[in-house]
């Protein structure tokens, strides 16, 4: 069999071996980005993968199709092999898969058409009835809904705790979930975390997390953590012992704010059983978008890097402005807890933060209405700069109770910095305040 062969065992034909270092030396994920998982020998030597759009793949035999589907049916171990329908998996995705599994130091990765479809799937893949989800707040006001809306239709409950808590507080947490989870036949099922808190920036302090599990469950319940805020450059979750990581990839990832999808990565045992929900579901990302984000992760720690030091001159001006009563940015912490938690957890301190205005919705929207530069628009992580209400609009759906507990106040704008020139955005800033 020549190098570029069918290999009918494998997932794939067989591409050249994969350079990942040099000398003893390990080559960088921004390195990695421009052709790791692809060989332009298999696709008539093209530089870039082109876009698969097929939605079925041909057998090179028929022996080779029964032997597929022997391993989707479980009648022969090891799973299936080769690629056979692309609501399971097609090229594209697999080498967008394979990259954002290296910025993660995961195993492996599983892409989805957003990044609710992958919590979606992921929590349904581990929730049983009877069972507890334990997760911290804020969340995201979708995941927060449908742990609360939905899964609880299904007879899944929840405990949640807030993003700084200490390592005594999460033991009790875990405790009242276990507790609560015996009384229903069920059990923790899945320690669901975001860190940093949308919009609040609240750290998760993981490696407490990790060691409160590790004493408190004697059963694999993995530890997951939205890391949209400051992944993949500024956090990497996997090492402070979370066992899964998610993302919105329509945000930094894609970064373009012109594409919608969304990922998880972690040891392929954690990834196996949402693959087998998710071959059934679908959801997975389509090959266009995939194009698209092999693109964007070229250019992701340029755009992040850039994004993120606008981000400090922008805040430095901020800080000082007589009409700002504060900012929840993660490179001007105030309290020691949460200080310490970046410090152990954190290589940077992002682009998105929390603008808290002196009053009160009006204020904010004056000064929302008043911006030139900055788009008035949800999402965050673009190459432009957004700027949003969160209290009356990606929150709006909490209690209002719940929001003030959380610490989403209506004097609270949620600012993503984008990569445009950072003197030409504090003047922005400058002038929309003078609205206020």
């Amino acid at each position: 069999m020549s190098d570029h062969d069918i290999d009918p065992t494998s997932p794939r034909m067989a591409p050249k071996p994969e350079v990942t270092k040099i000398d003893g030396r390990q080559l960088k994920p921004s390195t990695l980005m421009m052709g790791y998982g692809y060989d332009p020998v298999l696709s008539e030597g093209s530089l870039k993968p082109p876009i698969f759009l097929t939605s079925t793949f041909a057998f090179p035999s028929a022996a080779d199709g029964k032997r597929h589907f022997e391993g989707i049916t479980g009648k022969r171990p090891g799973g299936a092999d080769g690629l056979v329908y692309s609501r399971f998996n097609a090229p594209n995705q697999e080498i967008l898969e394979d990259r954002l599994a290296v910025w993660d130091g995961a195993e492996d990765a599983l892409s989805f058409s957003s990044g609710m479809t992958a919590i979606c799937v992921l929590m349904l893949a581990y929730a049983s009835k009877g069972d507890v989800i334990v997760h911290s707040g804020p969340l995201y006001a979708a995941s927060e809904g449908f742990v609360a809306k939905w899964m609880s239709r299904w007879g899944v409950e929840y405990v949640d705790f807030p993003a700084g808590a200490t390592r005594e507080e999460i033991d009790a947490v875990l405790a009242r979930a276990k507790d609560l989870a015996s009384q229903n036949g069920g059990k923790v099922c899945m320690i669901y975390l975001e860190s940093p808190g949308n919009p609040t920036n609240a750290l998760v302090d993981v490696e407490a997390v990790k060691a409160a599990r590790d004493e408190a469950l004697d059963w694999d319940c993995p530890i997951a953590i939205d890391n949209t805020f400051l992944g993949p450059l500024w956090q990497r979750p996997l090492d402070q012992g979370a066992d899964i990581v998610c993302y919105s990839l329509t945000k930094y990832v894609g970064g373009h704010s012109d594409l919608v999808a969304g990922s998880i990565a972690g040891a392929k045992k954690w990834m196996d059983p949402v693959r087998m929900l998710r071959n059934t579901m679908g959801g997975i990302c389509d090959p266009n978008t995939a194009w698209m984000l092999l693109r964007s992760l070229e250019t992701v720690e340029l755009r992040m890097n850039r994004a993120g030091e606008n981000a400090a001159k922008v805040c430095q001006f901020l800080s000082q402005h007589p009409k700002v009563e504060g900012l929840g940015y993660l490179g001007m912490i105030k309290d020691a807890r949460q200080q310490d938690i970046y410090d152990r957890h954190c290589k940077g301190a992002g682009s998105t933060f929390s603008l808290l205005l002196k009053g009160g919705e009006a204020e904010c929207f004056r000064f929302l209405d008043s911006l030139k530069i900055a788009k008035l628009a949800v999402s965050l992580g673009g190459t432009e700069t957004l700027a949003s209400h969160p209290a009356s609009m990606t929150h709006l759906s909490v209690p209002e109770g719940r929001r003030a507990e959380l610490g989403i106040s209506d004097n609270l704008v949620r600012i993503s910095i984008g990569i445009e020139d950072p003197d030409d955005l504090i003047a922005d800033f400058e002038q929309a305040l003078e609205a206020v």
